[in-house]
């Protein structure tokens, strides 16, 4: 990574990069640019050469001269991890993570924002506006993506240093004004709340510091996605503590490969957290169709707490996906989202949410429509979670639900639910995870799958798989556990082939489960394979011989120098 690329020398090159990209120049060519002489341009560039962004090379013209390219600014996961974990180092137990996401995400958009100004203004000055009136054109909203005025860029905002947390308070209000859907994010942070104190204030200088190391125009939303999403499971441990959900990435994933979203398909989080359901969705059609097939994808969240769906808005920017809504309410009572709309509805609720019983659930103004198969008692809320996710299911479509392993056999109004569901034949799989995947809890979860159009060799029947061994130790955490590849494509595999597989899955009738009493426990129906290991009884008869053999040869010995030993105290 580039270390120390001072402000001047960032904004020089990203002018540079703006008119010639990777093609060569000369230093002339640079000095008109620039609108800077030749000796001031020849430092900046032997200033990046030491950065190692400037390639040098005799020009085939005039073999006497030099001529110069740009590198791209190399930024890796490696780096930005090692950036991210100082930054958590700094704040832990005294400042929420949060706000590093906040600045990772504003050093980003202002980064960005420079680039696509001067690139628009060299655009404006070859159709023929003069330099001014390029340069005044190229700041209008139309030419970026997010609208910010040059005061309150980045490089601008950080030469505050005294009172860093005035200034950022301001840039984020001034740009949540600016850009409505960037509203969200930035009133759910105060940076007047994070200087609380001297010495937080000073942990502000030390991030910002830390960011200004950075230079992320040319790092990738990959890099950056993973990045964030490495800060998240980083600080997992903790915030389960204090009652937030982390989702493990490889679950998502498990239930995203069975649920196969496709290009145009619209895909809803009910309970979105920090968005990982929706933009695994997004970039699992991005690896199986293309990243323009990707875009095609309509994806859109309702988390309860505020603060969480900014960090799922920042999550989908910062990954680069822009075709989604994150919206901010109580999904179970106040959904923002249209009944039978979505392909896909997937989510990993609150896990035995209480406080929803029958009178609750009636403030819902569509309550008719949605929790028609009945109402949870007040101390969880799980298959009201499930009504919801099928109500909003178009009628062709497929639902994925990540929960409490304990919703699949309880009894009370939770198994009429249960069985009117069965009975409809809804439920098309239960898998059994292993224990010891989520941060939260040790209990292993489960994912069920619905599907509102079974194909006709599924109709009246439920696939069972017992997951409940496939997992590796997380490398991580030690204490948990985690799915590994090898373990995903085993699980879809049998989800597709639809078939049994001795102590690993089961297709069992729906005539099966209702005598069972609508108990959809994994293990009533597949039990994992005990490992034995043959036995050579003939190779242990030899062995056993043998070793009858040198104990009767022991004894001998021993028998002999007990003797020997009498023999000597008689003398």
């Amino acid at each position: 990574m580039t270390n120390s690329l001072s402000p001047w020398m960032l904004n020089d090159y990203i002018r540079l990069r703006a008119y010639f990209g990777e093609k060569p120049f000369t230093v002339e060519e640079a000095s008109k640019v620039l609108e800077r002489p030749s000796d001031s341009v020849m430092t900046l560039l032997s200033n990046l050469r030491r950065h190692n962004l400037v390639v040098v090379a005799l020009d085939p013209e005039n073999p006497s001269k030099k001529i110069y390219s740009l590198r791209p600014i190399p930024v890796t996961r490696g780096d930005l991890e090692s950036i991210l974990k100082k930054a958590a180092d700094l704040i832990r137990t005294r400042v929420d993570y949060s706000f590093i996401l906040v600045l990772l995400f504003y050093k980003r958009i202002s980064d960005q924002w420079k680039l696509e100004f001067e690139k628009t203004r060299k655009e404006l000055v070859e159709e023929g506006y003069s330099p001014e009136e390029a340069r005044e054109l190229a700041k209008e909203k139309f030419f970026h993506q997010f609208q910010i005025p040059e005061e309150y860029l980045w490089d601008e905002v950080v030469k505050h240093k005294g009172e860093l947390h005035v200034y950022f308070s301001q840039a984020l209000k001034k740009l949540g004004e600016l850009n409505p859907e960037l509203r969200p994010i930035f009133d759910n942070f105060d940076f007047h709340v994070f200087a609380s104190s001297k010495e937080n204030s000073e942990i502000l200088r030390q991030l910002v510091e830390l960011f200004d190391s950075i230079p992320l125009i040319d790092t990738s939303p990959d890099i950056l996605g993973d990045a964030y999403e490495w800060l998240l499971m980083m600080f997992a441990p903790e915030k389960a503590k204090e009652g937030e959900v982390y989702t493990p990435r490889e679950v998502i994933r498990l239930l995203v490969e069975i649920l196969d979203p496709k290009p145009g398909y619209k895909v809803l989080d009910p309970a979105a957290g920090s968005g990982g359901m929706l933009i695994i969705s997004y970039k699992y059609v991005e690896e199986k169709y293309g990243r323009e097939e990707a875009d095609k994808l309509f994806l859109f969240g309702q988390e309860a707490n505020a603060k969480t769906a900014a960090l799922a808005k920042m999550n989908m920017y910062i990954h680069g996906i822009l075709n989604h809504k994150i919206e901010v309410g109580d999904s179970l009572l106040y959904p923002k989202f249209g009944l039978e709309e979505w392909d896909i509805v997937l989510a990993n609720p609150p896990w035995n949410q209480d406080g929803y019983n029958e009178e609750v659930l009636k403030k819902n103004e569509k309550y008719r429509l949605i929790y028609k198969y009945g109402y949870t008692p007040s101390q969880t809320a799980d298959w009201a979670w499930i009504q919801l996710m099928l109500a909003a299911c178009k009628p062709a479509g497929k639902v994925g639900v990540v929960i409490d392993q304990g919703a699949l056999f309880r009894g009370g109004s939770e198994k009429t639910i249960r069985s009117r569901i069965a009975d409809e034949d809804l439920v098309e799989a239960v898998i059994l995870l292993p224990e010891k995947l989520f941060y939260n809890t040790n209990a292993p979860g489960v994912i069920i799958v619905f599907n509102k159009n079974k194909p006709p060799e599924r109709k009246g029947k439920i696939l069972f798989i017992n997951a409940s061994n496939e997992y590796e130790p997380h490398p991580e955490v030690r204490r948990l556990n985690r799915l590994g590849k090898q373990h995903i494509e085993k699980v879809v595999k049998a989800y597709r082939e639809f078939r049994d597989i001795e102590g690993f899955a089961k297709v069992v009738s729906l005539e099966d489960v209702k005598a069972n009493d609508y108990n959809l426990n994994v293990t009533l129906y597949v039990t994992s394979l005990i490992e034995t290991e043959e036995i050579d009884l003939e190779k242990e008869l030899q062995e056993l011989l043998e070793l009858e053999k040198q104990a009767e040869e022991a004894m001998k010995k021993t028998l002999y120098y007990v003797q020997q030993v009498i023999q000597a105290l008689k003398r």
